[in-house]
């Protein structure tokens, strides 16, 4: 369940946000939606894939963190185990929200913080608290505030990058197929990456075209990420390793 709700000093003003890293936190996630402007932290640590939406047919990326639901090799009793958590993760339990407010007469929309209370992060006794004793916000807010509006306009921009990649027919869909040290057998359906091929024939023009819409250098480093998928394996063969010692 859900309860989003206008974040305000006055209900909230006690509120605080656990950071922790942990399953029964929400962090079991086997990947999350990430953009071009992120790809340089992200493809440092993760693979960066794409997906599509079956409902609106629009295409996102994603960043990998295990081969299955609710798998994150990253995620151990000690914490998330990497230098970079990607801003899609780390916003929660906040969210963007829409207000309309009117100003000289005319509406208009205006983003604000909403926060979903039913998020286990969301505590009145531990974590990180949102608002000062005397209703301003903490640097912590501050920093959510930031970060959300850094996701709205990603977002916004991932959708020019998907763009232009099916405009040059460089997006194609893969099957991965792992196996593990043990034997056992993990495919991944339902994912597209970038066509090499494709990229290779592109004429000098277009390829001037994306270096000068930033979205080149993305590319690349989606394509360089990729390496990474090898240290999924290499945790998930550790993890699998791990869990047969303790049983036997």
């Amino acid at each position: 369940m859900t309860q989003h709700v206008l974040l305000n000093n006055i209900e909230h003003k006690d509120l605080k946000v656990i950071t922790t890293r942990s399953a029964a936190l929400g962090d079991n996630l086997w990947y999350s939606v990430t953009f071009p402007q992120e790809f340089r932290s992200v493809q440092a640590h993760y693979p960066i894939f794409f997906q599509k939406d079956p409902a609106s047919g629009q295409f996102f990326a994603v960043a990998m963190y295990g081969f299955k639901h609710e798998e994150n090799l990253f995620l151990t009793d000690k914490g998330w185990q990497a230098a970079y958590v990607p801003l899609t993760v780390r916003r929660q339990p906040f969210l963007i929200g829409q207000q309309i407010i009117t100003e000289d007469g005319q509406e208009k929309r205006q983003r604000v913080i909403n926060i979903d209370l039913d998020n286990p992060r969301v505590s009145q006794t531990e974590g990180e608290a949102l608002f000062m004793p005397f209703g301003g916000n903490t640097p912590y807010l501050d920093e959510i505030a930031a970060m959300l509006e850094a996701i709205h306009l990603g977002l916004e921009d991932n959708q020019l990058f998907i763009e232009q990649l099916l405009k040059h027919n460089l997006l194609e869909s893969f099957n991965l197929d792992i196996e593990l040290n043990n034997g056992q057998k993990h495919q991944m359906v339902g994912f597209y990456t970038i066509n090499e091929d494709v990229l290779a024939q592109l004429s000098a023009e277009t390829l001037a075209e994306l270096h000068q819409k930033g979205y080149l250098q993305a590319i690349y480093m989606a394509i360089a990420s990729q390496s990474n998928v090898r240290q999924l394996l290499e945790l998930k063969n550790a993890q699998v390793a791990k869990e047969a010692a303790q049983q036997s």
